[in-house]
């Protein structure tokens, strides 16, 4: 009886994200469709049938668990030491002088192998 219901279950599931990708391709074909309103009212339908579509798929088991996923991640950001604005000026200036450094060497190599090339071919 258990895996009726999981069959059930993932039927419905599937049913609903296909109804949330309806829902959204529709607002999307409004959009394009009714060119001659403004765009204000095309924008909100869109953004209106985009929110119907996300409400529908945050029905199904996928949605819980991506919108538990997003939930984890957010308090994950909260939790993170950033760093401050002088740390974040000195990395950058590190970051430039090595990328400098780098760029002077390789120039210096390609001149050198440039000079090698031209002395063992003889022009």
């Amino acid at each position: 009886m258990a895996t009726q219901e999981k069959r059930t279950s993932s039927l419905l599931d599937t049913a609903l994200l296909w109804l949330a990708i309806g829902v959204l391709l529709a607002s999307m074909v409004g959009y394009y469709y009714f060119t001659a309103h403004t765009d204000l009212v095309r924008v909100l339908g869109l953004l209106g049938g985009t929110a119907v579509a996300i409400a529908i798929a945050l029905q199904t088991a996928i949605g819980k668990t991506a919108w538990s996923y997003i939930q984890g991640s957010r308090t994950e950001l909260r939790r993170m030491v950033w760093p401050t604005r002088r740390e974040t000026v000195q990395t950058t200036l590190m970051v430039v002088v090595v990328v400098l450094i780098l760029a002077v060497f390789i120039w210096a190599l390609d001149i050198v192998l440039a000079w090698a090339v031209q002395l063992l071919t003889g022009r």
